[in-house]
């Protein structure tokens, strides 16, 4: 999951670095509101996935049943010492 929010960060960064000289956000008419709609919409990407990765769900460490298994004789041996 983590690996398709950065991905769509550095896409969204992409189109961000050849889009953004391109408009016109002062001009008048259509094109200043598609200016201003398209960079809009870039923030709403962008602050998407940076709130997706930021407060996603955590990964946890998985551990094999062998393991869980070993720590747990620890466990009561040390409850026994």
């Amino acid at each position: 999951m983590h690996n398709r929010l950065l991905l769509c960060l550095l896409l969204c960064g992409v189109l961000l670095y050849y889009g953004v000289p391109r408009l016109t956000i002062g001009a008048e008419g259509l094109e200043g509101i598609f200016a201003l709609s398209w960079m809009l919409f870039a923030l709403i990407v962008v602050s998407g996935n940076l709130i997706g990765l930021l407060y996603g769900p955590k990964l946890t460490k998985k551990t094999t049943k062998p393991a869980q298994l070993r720590s747990q004789k620890r466990i009561r041996q040390r409850q026994y010492q």
